[in-house]
């Protein structure tokens, strides 16, 4: 019998150029139980469409270098294999994690992060809220004029409706602080 979900949350303070979020990651373990004969990653993806989480993209996994997206948020499900995670940056503030099957990790638009290694097998899900496209902003590679405008499209972005894993609303991004320590 699988182990019942459970949920780990983490808060990264802004660092340097990487914003990350007043907005907590959210890591729901084993999220995902496809039905029998069913694949992962087909299930992964279904439960992502159901909750708005679109834009899918199917693959190896995340890039090896940290990064973070500053106009959507992102939803990454492990279809197979295992993923190690860097979160937060490269700073003493950042988590190590690793994802195996069924997991759902759920990114707030700024959070820094790069895997640090993966087995042979890895593949991921990806997705985005209402199907919104995604930039890349390299954090060893981000000036200051662009981190500026990169605080101000994460300020904009709507809070999604639903959690790309559970389908409930995102209370806990709702219920977040208003500010999170951006010195600007």
């Amino acid at each position: 019998m699988a182990e019942a979900p459970r949920l780990e949350t983490f808060v990264f303070k802004p660092a340097d150029r990487v914003p990350n979020s007043r907005f907590p990651v959210l890591l729901h373990r084993g999220a995902v139980q496809p039905a029998a004969g069913r694949a992962m990653a087909d299930a992964v993806e279904e439960t992502f469409r159901r909750n708005g989480w679109l834009n899918n993209w199917r693959e190896l996994g995340v890039y090896d270098y940290l990064h973070y997206h500053s106009t959507s948020h992102e939803a990454l499900g492990m279809a197979r294999g295992r993923i190690t995670l860097r979160l937060g940056g490269a700073g003493a503030g950042g988590a190590t994690v690793t994802l195996t099957a069924g997991d759902v990790l759920v990114l707030p638009a700024g959070t820094s992060h790069s895997r640090l290694d993966c087995s042979s097998d890895s593949w991921m899900v990806g997705g985005y809220p209402d199907g919104r496209d995604w930039d890349l902003i390299r954090d060893d590679d981000v000036s200051e004029a662009d981190f500026r405008a990169a605080i101000k499209l994460i300020g904009s972005l709507p809070i999604p409706d639903r959690d790309p894993a559970t389908g409930e609303a995102m209370t806990r991004w709702r219920d977040a602080p208003r500010t999170y320590g951006i010195p600007f």
